[in-house]
């Protein structure tokens, strides 16, 4: 993630201690893609979730279990996501035992199926964040869910945790659809008071990865991401507290270091700083994804690949074991990087970027990234 209110306005959010402050041993953020089973069907769905709950699925017990392994390990926090997981009646014991057990609990939803009790549920149960994924403004986003009225099922939704007081984030994923829509998108979020909103470049995975068609320019991306950085400042100017991200393109920090070399040389100097302290791309090192039956995943968008299973073996043992030749390789990428990742001067604070689109596009893991969009000149002139 790169937090765009972080690097332009200096101020922080409450996960930047995990993004930019040193530790000596990271402990992953967990993605707990807890059910494959949901209630639409979204066209760039990276865990290609339908209606049918998978019949090896994690039950409570398992979970419980898989809860405390985590305790142990000492990560951070645990999302809850799907699929829809709150079509699980577990969610909620879970959750609040993962809150005992010290692991921070959040969750990842459509909204489509929250009401005014499970909504105080969130609150009681102390979920630190109510992600909630909206892809346009309405047919727009009923056209990504699969569903109409989908929009203003998770409107109500949004409205509803809200009043509860619950911290909540948008999620987008931008694609020829709905990039026009971002402003659209930042009017939505001062308007109902929303406190967060990540904008996620496509990821080419899933079901995502039938529509790497749909992805944006090169030259659109740019485009975009000059939009979120002017809204994001026009919204602090005016004494708008909100967190804007951007997710899955650690390009976009390059990006806006090199605008503000040019406008605001002290700025981008504390800027790089953060950046490396980052790290770039963290998939298989401060961002690790569990799915429904227990395989464990670089970050939620390796589902093709298990470093293995957390019903035969603790989380920590294996994501520390490093005899898994792809967990191994994405914790020290640097040398195994070719074509444009491979030459590029900012490779410590990018880390190659999302590996999974390199290969989707070139069937190789450790090609360049394809959705990079810095020219040549940037890559390789002195910082």
């Amino acid at each position: 993630m790169i937090s765009i209110t972080r690097l332009l306005c200096g101020e922080a959010g409450p996960g930047d201690n995990l993004r930019y402050e040193k530790r000596d041993v990271p402990r992953p953020v967990v993605v707990w893609n807890y059910t494959r089973q949901c209630n639409l069907s979204c066209i760039h769905c990276y865990a290609s979730a339908n209606t049918s709950k998978s019949p090896d699925e994690m039950d409570s017990t398992a979970g419980q279990a898989f809860i405390r392994d985590l305790a142990e390990f000492r990560v951070p926090v645990l999302l809850f996501s799907g699929g829809e997981p709150m079509i699980r009646k577990d969610l909620f014991p879970l959750a609040a035992y993962a809150k005992e057990l010290g692991v921070r609990p959040a969750i990842s939803t459509n909204g489509t199926l929250i009401t005014e009790d499970t909504a105080r549920d969130l609150k009681r149960v102390g979920f630190a964040e109510v992600g909630i994924s909206l892809d346009g403004i309405g047919a727009k986003n009923d056209y990504f869910r699969g569903k109409e009225g989908a929009f203003d099922a998770a409107l109500r939704g949004i409205r509803t945790c809200v009043a509860q007081g619950l911290r909540v984030s948008l999620r987008q994923t931008i694609t020829q659809h709905n990039y026009q829509d971002i402003p659209a998108i930042f009017q939505l979020v001062e308007d109902e008071g929303i406190n967060r909103v990540c904008f996620y470049h496509l990821a080419y995975s899933g079901r995502g990865s039938s529509i790497v068609k749909e992805d944006i320019s090169h030259e659109q991306t740019r485009e975009v991401v000059d939009t979120i950085c002017e809204r994001t400042v026009d919204l602090h100017k005016r004494g708008f507290h909100k967190e804007i991200l951007t997710v899955s393109s650690h390009t976009d920090g390059v990006y806006l270091y090199l605008k503000l070399k040019e406008t605001d040389p002290k700025r981008a100097e504390s800027v790089l700083e953060l950046l490396r302290v980052n790290g770039g791309n963290n998939s298989g090192i401060k961002i690790a994804a569990v799915d429904d039956v227990g395989n464990v995943h670089a970050d939620q968008f390796w589902w093709h690949h298990s470093l293995g299973n957390v019903r035969q073996r603790k989380f920590g043992d294996i994501w520390t074991d490093e005899s898994e030749p792809l967990l191994k390789g994405l914790k020290n990428r640097v040398g195994l990087l070719k074509g444009r990742c491979g030459r590029c001067q900012f490779v410590d604070i990018c880390n190659g970027n999302l590996r999974v689109r390199a290969e989707a596009v070139y069937d190789d893991v450790w090609a360049q990234d394809p959705a990079c969009y810095l020219t040549e000149e940037e890559i390789t002139e002195k910082a």
